[in-house]
């Protein structure tokens, strides 16, 4: 196996062991331990490590084990603002710009989201409904945007995750996606606005609580 591609399985695999709650905020990320755990060389690790440290979810220190990024809530806030504005600008540029194709991506998304709402693993689910924000990124065309959104998306995955689990509503959000995805397929630039303001405006007033609820102790994130 390429050692790009195993360094992204070993990513996945981190990534999700933090969005769980099993690696904390603040935990260290031994190379030496997990490399082992795995069974994997440390080579691969590392570079699994940076990608991850690229994505805001850890903090690189010198000479010293890496630890899981504990965000405060200002940092949160800040980044909540800007991703709200990547948003509202996706969905304004891909009414002009998304092909056909674009739109029968996100359909077949929102489609497999409706399906599985029930049934999934809260945190499959929760990757689901990331690939719908992000398709939209790249629906606009403008790879700088995809880009800036994708970098950002990241750095709030953990946050959003313990904020979408604590209040799961499947017809609310379901409802939402129909209407960013009509507003898109319409071409209807202000109702792209609206419903993205719709969906994601209360997101700072969402995630800080849990934010607060989880200095006080652990967040419960299992089935």
């Amino acid at each position: 196996m390429a050692e790009a591609v195993l360094a992204e399985r070993i990513a996945a695999h981190l990534r999700r062991a933090i969005l769980r709650g099993a690696l904390p905020p603040g935990a260290p990320i031994k190379e030496r331990d997990h490399a082992a755990e795995l069974g994997v060389s440390r080579t691969p690790m590392r570079e699994a490590i940076r990608q991850l440290a690229k994505e805001g979810l850890v903090d690189l220190r010198p000479a010293r084990s890496p630890i899981v990024t504990r965000l405060s809530p200002r940092e949160v806030a800040d980044q909540v603002a800007v991703l709200l504005a990547l948003e509202t600008l996706a969905a304004e540029l891909a009414c002009a710009h998304a092909s056909e194709d674009d739109l029968r991506d996100l359909q077949a998304i929102q489609d497999r989201i409706g399906a599985l709402y029930d049934q999934a693993d809260p945190l499959d689910l929760f990757e689901i409904d990331m690939a719908f924000h992000s398709a939209i990124a790249r629906a606009s065309q403008n790879r700088a945007l995809a880009e800036t959104h994708h970098g950002y998306l990241a750095r709030l995955w953990r946050v959003r995750f313990l904020s979408a689990r604590q209040a799961r509503n499947r017809a609310r959000v379901v409802a939402q996606h129909e209407a960013i995805l009509a507003a898109l397929t319409a071409r209807d630039t202000a109702a792209a606005r609206q419903a993205v303001a719709a969906h994601l405006g209360n997101l700072a007033e969402n995630i800080l609580p849990v934010l607060e609820a989880e200095a006080a102790g652990p967040i419960e994130t299992r089935s």
